[in-house]
């Protein structure tokens, strides 16, 4: 379920205002972004106590249980049947998962793909650079493909493209905010690439994935629903 709303300040009572999300249109479709400061808690999610969260709600009952909860979080990149991820997956600088750089099927293998990362700020840096010059990431995820590169678009992205869906993506701009995106309406590749790039002037911006692209912003009211994930991504604030 997609629930639309206005531009809000995610800020819940006991909860130290954290992420704000606004709606947009663009070229008659409806997109949801949010920005992540620098200094907000952000983290890669993947297994609890029992096995892999799969849910947003999983993950923020953890959280609670240690007197903290989920101000913000999405879909952080694709994943097997398992739940497991795809490419790179970091935790707590803690690698669980490794580094894909060979070309393949699917939008994943779709080169050049890449991984964002949260160390010192956050990044996203295309796969086999990041082969050459590893990074100290706390937590890091890859996906595929990227939308923007250096400014650029992905070269392979169709302007007519009759390939729509639901999409949703990471960019960091230059200020070091991370802007996490979803379209509310089914787009496709060149379409949502140019919003980073023309409407959020963000000149590296990262695919997350496509049908199971879901947010929650409680101040929203939002909790999109659906088949289990495997990574997710949010903020993390503590109660009063």
């Amino acid at each position: 379920m997609r629930i639309k709303a206005a531009l809000v300040a995610l800020c819940l009572p006991g909860m130290a205002q954290a992420v704000t999300c606004r709606d947009d249109l663009f070229e008659g479709a409806s997109y949801t972004w949010c920005e992540v400061l620098p200094d907000e808690d952000l983290r890669l999610f993947l297994n609890g106590p029992t096995g892999p969260y799969g849910t947003f709600a999983a993950v923020d009952a953890d959280l609670m249980g240690r007197g903290k909860t989920l101000s913000f979080a999405m879909n952080a990149g694709m994943f097997h049947s398992d739940l497991s991820p795809v490419g790179l997956y970091v935790e707590n600088w803690v690698e669980k998962a490794g580094l894909v750089t060979s070309e393949g099927p699917g939008n994943f293998g779709l080169l050049p793909n890449g991984v964002f990362c949260v160390g010192a700020g956050f990044s996203i840096i295309e796969s086999r650079s990041f082969k050459e010059a590893p990074r100290a990431c706390r937590f890091a995820t890859q996906s595929g493909p990227m939308l923007v590169i250096d400014g650029a678009l992905h070269p392979r992205f169709i302007p007519d493209s009759d390939s729509y869906n639901y999409r949703n993506g990471v960019g960091v701009a230059e200020d070091g905010r991370a802007l996490f995106v979803i379209s509310n309406d089914e787009v496709n590749f060149h379409a949502f690439a140019r919003y980073y790039r023309d409407v959020l002037g963000v000149k590296n911006a990262l695919f997350l994935d496509g049908s199971v692209s879901r947010l929650y912003a409680p101040a929203l009211e939002r909790d999109d629903l659906g088949f289990p994930m495997g990574p997710i991504v949010g903020v993390v604030t503590t109660r009063d």
